[in-house]
């Protein structure tokens, strides 16, 4: 799921009836629905500060940018052909951008890495690989980057955090979170994580159940949590929380600071 700068949300989803991308308002009406056949596992999903829409396809080793109403503008990778170098992905996971356009690939569940692009799509860069040590990753889940253009990965079977500058320089790590799925930060860099305990109790649990956490960028502190269960997670310009679940629900928190809306 993601939302765009009025409130909308897009679901991205694999179930073979409806379209993959669906549209809602934010009280959950249907809006509008694209993308049949176009797609093999739908994975990831961000909307940029321009509201395009970038999807990850994990098993067809893409990552796509569409407009708001599914207009292809951008595809990256090979159709169905794995890879690790500068035009081929190996089932990616999620993107995350810059402030000045550049943007970032997890890659992902085959790769264990993360790969950086100019804003038009040009590769930069790429770092990491399969590990447990600094820079090493054991499947990049998801990627975030703070307003300083300071990266966040979800190392998720390493049950970490990792931090690395613009550039792929480690900086340091979070360990105390567990094993974190996906990660969102608001433009005023409020930091959101969906995690489990570990690896072992996602996998167990066929991630039904974990905890969402308000985290303190500066020193990775927990502000706040609560139990959810999800796979994937955004918040929204009203300060509204969502989790994705493989139970194929959209859970909506609204937070209590955010009082009575009609």
């Amino acid at each position: 799921m993601a939302t765009d700068s009025a409130g909308n949300l897009y679901a991205f989803q694999r179930g073979k009836t409806a379209d993959p991308l669906i549209v809602f308002d934010s009280t959950g009406k249907y809006l509008r629905s694209w993308g049949k056949g176009m797609f093999g596992t739908p994975h990831g999903l961000r909307i940029d500060s321009a509201d395009n829409v970038w999807i990850t396809d994990s098993s067809d080793h893409q990552v796509m940018k569409f407009t708001k109403v599914g207009d292809l503008l951008l595809t990256l990778g090979v159709k169905g052909k794995a890879g690790a170098d500068e035009k081929r992905f190996n089932k990616p996971t999620d993107t995350a951008f810059a402030g000045n356009g550049d943007f970032y690939v997890s890659d992902g569940y085959g790769n264990s890495r993360v790969v950086k692009f100019s804003r038009d799509g040009k590769y930069i860069a790429a770092w990491g690989k399969h590990g447990a040590g600094p820079g090493e990753f054991s499947t990049p889940h998801s990627v975030a980057v703070d307003s300083s253009g300071t990266v966040y990965v979800c190392d998720r079977d390493n049950n970490r955090i990792q931090i690395f500058d613009a550039a792929g320089k480690f900086l340091r790590q979070w360990t105390h979170l567990g094993c974190a799925l996906s990660m969102f930060i608001t433009p005023k860099d409020e930091a959101w994580v969906l995690a489990f305990r570990d690896a072992t109790e996602g996998a167990a649990y066929e991630w039904l159940s974990g905890r969402i956490m308000r985290i303190d960028l500066a020193t990775g502190r927990i502000l706040g949590s609560m139990e959810s269960p999800g796979h994937w997670l955004t918040v929204s310009p009203l300060d509204d929380v969502f989790a994705a679940s493989l139970t194929g629900n959209v859970i909506r928190w609204t937070p209590g600071w955010a009082g009575n809306r009609k």
